[in-house]
This record gives structure tokens, sequence and C-alpha cells, in this order.
């Protein structure tokens, strides 16, 4: 009796389980699945590069206008962005960070580099961010 209860329990959680899989389909879980479903859709993630790239230009713009550094058209701006790209904006905009940090390193204590080819001797800021960020 136990036993025939037991085996009716489990193929209904088998049952139960394949069901709920069809209802969810091929639904993404984690930041790490996100992330790679961008990564592996080419034309999403050079659109959000590009995207990225255009806020960096704007807020070194503003940097030099004298534009408040935290207005909220550029606030809303990085929401956009956050909002398309998602968790994986971070990754990217700390990937270019790190890109930034180590170029500047390079750069004062004389390593060359090659983006140094690309920008030339004097470097300014929107000429680093245009050859780093490709998009």
């Amino acid at each position: 009796m136990f036993e025939f209860l037991f085996i009716a329990a489990l193929v209904y959680l088998y049952l139960e389980r394949r069901a709920r899989k069809k209802r969810e389909g091929k639904r993404l879980r984690g930041l790490d699945a996100e992330l790679k479903a961008i990564v592996e859709n080419d034309g999403d993630k050079t659109g959000i590069a590009f995207e990225i790239k255009q806020y960096l230009l704007a807020i070194i713009e503003d940097d030099k206008s004298g534009v408040e550094k935290f207005s909220d058209a550029r606030i809303l701006q990085a929401e956009r962005i956050l909002d398309r790209a998602g968790p994986s904006a971070m990754y990217w905009m700390t990937d270019i960070a790190t890109q930034l940090a180590f170029l500047a390193a390079a750069k004062i204590n004389g390593t060359p580099t090659n983006i140094d080819e690309i920008i030339g001797e004097n470097p300014t800021p929107e000429a680093i961010v245009k050859a780093v960020v490709k998009g």
C-alpha cells in the first residue's frame, strides 16, 4: 500500500516538474545567465556598448563645460542603459574603468600600449574613451 502511494507521488512530482518547465520556457535565471545571453546576442551588445560610450563622452563634455555632475538628465540616461542592459551594464562600466586605469598607469610609468598608436602623443579623455570602448 505504502509502496503504491510512494510511486504515485514520485510520478506526480516528475510530471509536475516537466509541466512547470514547459510553462516557464527557457527563462534565464541569475546574473551569469543574463550576462551570457547579452554577450551571445551580438547586436544588442554592440548597441549597449555604443550607448555606454556616448554616456561616457557626454559626462566628459559635461565636466568640461561645468555642468552639474549628477544632473537629472544624466541619471535618467544611466537608468535607461541599466534597464536595457540589466546588471551587465555595471560589469561593462567596471571593465571600461579598469581598462582606463591600466592605460593611465601605463602612461604614467612610460610603458607603451597598443592604444598609444591610436591616440597619439597628446591624449584627450574623448580619444581614450573612443579607443578603449568598442561600439
